[in-house]
């Protein structure tokens, strides 16, 4: 048990959002500096984000934000995790969550860690597919605010969990209930469209697995789905939020929606990549591209929810955080990045020296 072992820290990691309309430009350059994100040289990408964060500020502020009152919910929403997984967990666990662009950030949290003197820290993505532009962007954030806060505490991250079965239940769970409202609706047979936040091709070509693992949640979810008798509808895996000139991997979920308006199928969206609702959910999937559905004629459009804290998924992430305490001992020296899965390496080739 833990309380025999001694005190872990659990970081929640997750990408932020602004939490008032004066904070959507500096949320949006610190996003833009990240140099996972662009790889510029860092005067170049310095003058890219103030420029970029500057314009999308002022767009964003009267529509995507704007839509819902001016910040993300993001925050809120991660807290509600966070609160969940720490009753589950137990005693000597103390979950914290830690964003990436905005408030709370990697210092303030080491600073609260430091305070609660752990024995362990596990680092727990609420992605779950690895990418250098979440996770390791993340972790190096991490690593330095505690290299800066002269924090040593044992520290290993649990990479990530694409066919994790908890997640995979809670996802079945929401778009079973879309599922069912679309019968009731009529409409048999739909398109369950997986969509996950695109990526640079150019990223994937260097080695980032995230596709793959997108590729590999979907085809649980569906293995879930099909297990549980839900047999009649067919499936393909989309991507959204493109921005910028760069080629993108996809097919875009406005691809996707184009052949099922063409196939005249109704359409079940689920975002398996994000783990709560967000402003890529609540109005680029809700809003914008429903209008989008409606204008092709497409027979029915269905959003199905995040697994936020279903209590498949919150069980699930309690159980890669407990199964890792009881295969290394709280006490293991060093630090460590692993795949939960496997417990082996992290699932990035670029951490191998990690």
């Amino acid at each position: 048990m833990a309380d025999q072992q001694g005190k872990t820290a659990v970081i929640l990691f997750n990408l932020g959002g602004p939490d008032s309309k004066a904070a959507i430009e500096p949320f949006l350059f610190n996003f833009f500096m990240d140099p996972n994100i662009v790889t510029l040289p860092k005067p170049f990408r310095y003058l890219l984000a103030k420029r970029i964060s500057k314009k999308r500020s002022k767009e964003e502020a009267g529509q995507s934000y704007g839509e819902l009152g001016d910040r993300s919910p993001l925050l809120d929403n991660t807290k509600a995790q966070a609160e969940a997984l720490e009753k589950v967990l137990g005693e000597g666990f103390k979950v914290f969550v830690c964003m990436r662009y905005w408030h709370p950030m990697a210092p303030q949290i080491v600073q609260d860690v430091e305070a609660f003197a752990p024995d362990k820290i596990v680092l727990l993505p609420l992605y779950p597919q690895f990418s250098t532009t979440t996770t390791w962007s993340s972790l190096g954030v991490w690593q330095q605010a505690m290299a800066e806060a002269g924090l040593k505490t044992d520290t290993s991250l649990l990479c990530c969990y694409p066919e994790n079965d908890g997640f995979a239940e809670a996802a079945a769970d929401h778009i079973a209930d879309r599922y069912e409202e679309a019968a009731k609706d009529g409409q048999c047979a739909p398109r369950i469209l997986f969509s996950a936040h695109g990526l640079p091709e150019k990223i994937i070509k260097s080695g980032d697995p995230y596709q793959f693992q997108c590729e590999k949640t979907a085809e649980k979810i569906v293995e879930t789905l099909k297990k549980r008798g839900i047999t009649d509808f067919d499936w393909q895996i989309c991507y959204q939020s493109r921005v910028g000139r760069l080629k993108w991997i996809g097919p875009s979920l406005d691809e996707a929606l184009e052949k099922a308006a063409a196939d005249e199928k109704a359409v079940i969206v689920f975002p398996h990549a994000f783990t709560q609702e967000h402003v890529e959910t609540l109005v680029e999937l809700d809003i914008e591209y429903r209008h989008v559905a409606e204008k092709l004629g497409l027979p029915g459009y269905y959003r199905a929810s995040c697994v936020s804290d279903h209590p498949a998924f919150i069980n699930a992430l309690a159980a890669l955080v407990r199964d890792y305490e009881r295969k290394t001992g709280v006490h293991a020296e060093g630090s460590a990045c692993v795949c939960p899965d496997h417990f082996s390496r992290c699932c990035m080739r670029a951490s191998e020296g990690v």
